[in-house]
């Protein structure tokens, strides 16, 4: 079934035994609604496990463009609560959320998940093709200035090039709850 993630509780079917989101409740704009409709869809017991990005200054890789974007489309900073990459990146607003939204025990981790790739330029591939959000906030630029920005980055994420390879830093939050 295909269904949207804050509305779960339309979901008819058995309860779950779990619910996991790899960074994907990042980007629910009702984040606490979509907690929700997760928690009612467990069976009694039942365990939800995520994954989110950490603060935004853990995962330079993915901050650092979108840094270059916001200053280059003169984009405000994102508004407290707002969806993105980095909004669950504070392990106290994660569990509040959850909290929130029914679950108990929640337990949070951080973890180190270098993205290793052979280069630079392999990484802006990735990030063109991978978050179509770069795309949204790039789109009120013009092409060449689009095309300016894409090599800003690509300059800035050589940064991370050693060895012949690419590690850009990455921190993960993973967190485990239940019902």
């Amino acid at each position: 079934q295909v269904i949207d993630g804050e509305c779960m509780d339309e979901l008819d079917a058995e309860p779950f035994d779990a619910v996991i989101s790899r960074v994907g409740l990042i980007y629910f704009p009702d984040q606490v609604k979509a907690l929700r409709g997760m928690h009612a869809q467990l069976k009694p017991g039942g365990y939800i496990g995520a994954m989110v990005y950490a603060r935004a200054e853990a995962n330079p890789f993915f901050s650092l463009p979108v840094g270059i974007i916001r200053r280059r489309a003169a984009l405000p900073p994102p508004l407290p609560g707002q969806p993105g990459p980095f909004s669950l990146g504070n392990p106290d607003v994660l569990s509040s959320l959850l909290q929130e939204a029914g679950f108990k025990d929640v337990e949070i981790r951080s973890v180190r998940a270098p993205l290793r790739l052979q280069s630079a330029l392999e990484c802006l591939q990735f990030e063109q093709e991978s978050f179509g959000a770069l795309h949204q906030m790039l789109s009120g630029l013009t092409a060449l200035e689009q095309d300016d920005a894409w090599a800003e980055i690509a300059e800035a994420l050589g940064q991370f090039e050693r060895q012949g390879g690419f590690e850009g830093p990455c921190e993960m939050l993973v967190v485990a709850a239940h019902k």
